[in-house]
C-alpha cells in the first residue's frame, strides 16, 4: 500500500528573492573587481572572486528552484525536487575550491606584500558590506529546510564576512600601516567560509546517498511503529532517507496477526510516521505469510 502527503515545494516568491539576490551580487562584484584593481586589495579582489562564484551559485540556485518546481512525469516519477540537493552540493564544492584560491594569494601576499590605497579599499568595502546585509535579509527564513537556499544563504554570508574584512583591513592600513592585515583577514574569512561549506557539503552529500534523515533515529521509528497498534508484530525492511530537504520517506514490510485489520494497522502506521516524524510519503508491504525475502517470524524481524 502507497501512501503520501503533499511534499514542499519552493514558492515563486523564493524564486524571485533569488532572482534579485543575483543581480545585487553581479553589480556588487563588478564595484568590488574594480575597487581592488585601483586599491590593490586582495581582500577586495577576493570578495569579488567570491561574488563572482557566488553570482554563479545563485544563478544556479534559482534554475535548482524553478526546476524543483516541475511536477513528475513518465520518466521522473518522484518529480525534481532534488535538484534542489544537487545544486547545494555544488555549491559547497566552488566554495572549498574558492577558499583553496583566497588562501594561496594571502601567502603570497605575506611573503610579498603590495601597496594598498586604504580610501578606495574601504568605501568599496562598506558600500559591499551593505549590499550584502540587504541581499542576506531577503534570503534568511527561507533556508531552515531547502538546501538549494542554504547554499545560497551560505554563499551571501561569505560575502558578507569578506566585505567586513576589507573594512577591517582597510581601517588598519589607513590607520597603522599594516598591509598584512588585508591577506590576513582574507585567511581567516576563508577559513570561516570552508567550515560553512564543509558542513553544506556533508548535509547535501548525505542526502544524496539516501541516508537516514539527520537527527532521526531507524531503531526509534521501528520500535514507535511496533507500538502503534497491538495487531503489528514484526517490522522490518525499514528504509527511511529525503528525496529532498523536508520530503522525508519510508519503505517497510509490516507483518500483523491472524485477527488484525489491515486497514486500521496501516491507518495507524500512516500516523505515526507523519505525526513523531513528519514521513508523509510511505510504502508499505503486509507480509501475510512471513516475508518473502527472508525468514520473518511473527514477533522477530528488525531492520536488515
Amino acid at each position: 500500500m502507497h501512501m503520501h502527503g503533499h511534499a514542499a515545494h519552493p514558492d515563486g516568491a523564493r524564486s524571485r528573492r533569488l532572482a534579485w539576490a543575483f543581480v545585487l551580487t553581479s553589480v556588487m562584484l563588478v564595484v568590488e573587481a574594480a575597487g581592488g584593481i585601483w586599491s590593490g586589495s586582495l581582500a577586495l579582489l577576493a570578495d569579488a572572486g567570491h561574488m563572482l562564484v557566488d553570482a554563479m551559485a545563485l544563478l544556479l540556485a534559482f534554475v535548482g528552484a524553478w526546476i524543483a518546481m516541475r511536477p513528475a512525469d513518465t520518466r521522473r516519477s518522484y518529480g525534481y525536487g532534488r535538484m534542489e540537493v544537487l545544486a547545494g552540493f555544488v555549491n559547497a564544492l566552488i566554495q572549498l575550491a574558492l577558499v583553496a584560491w583566497i588562501i594561496y594569494e594571502a601567502v603570497t601576499r605575506l611573503w610579498h606584500p603590495h601597496a594598498i590605497l586604504p580610501g578606495v579599499m574601504l568605501v568599496v568595502a562598506a558600500i559591499g558590506l551593505l549590499v550584502n546585509m540587504f541581499v542576506l535579509w531577503m534570503l534568511h527564513g527561507h533556508a531552515g529546510d531547502d538546501l538549494n537556499m542554504a547554499g545560497a544563504v551560505l554563499h551571501v554570508v561569505g560575502d558578507l564576512l569578506g566585505s567586513l574584512a576589507a573594512v577591517l583591513a582597510a581601517l588598519a592600513i589607513a590607520l597603522f600601516g599594516w598591509l598584512w592585515a588585508d591577506p590576513a583577514l582574507s585567511i581567516l574569512v576563508a577559513l570561516l567560509i570552508a567550515n560553512g561549506a564543509w558542513r553544506l557539503l556533508r548535509r547535501s552529500a548525505h542526502i544524496l546517498l539516501e541516508g537516514v534523515p539527520e537527527g532521526m533515529d531507524s531503531t526509534e521509528v521501528e520500535r514507535a511503529l511496533r507500538e502503534a497498534d497491538t495487531a503489528i508484530c514484526g517490522v522490518h525492511h525499514l528504509h527511511v532517507w529525503q528525496l529532498a530537504s523536508g520530503s522525508r520517506m519510508a519503505t517497510l514490510h509490516l507483518q500483523l496477526t491472524p485477527s488484525a485489520e489491515p486497514e486500521r494497522a496501516m491507518l495507524l502506521v500512516r500516523e505515526t510516521l507523519q505525526q513523531r516524524f513528519d514521513i508523509r510519503h510511505v510504502t508499505v508491504q503486509i507480509d501475510a505469510q512471513g516475508c518473502p525475502d527472508e525468514d520473518h517470524a511473527c514477533g522477530g524481524g528488525g531492520i536488515p
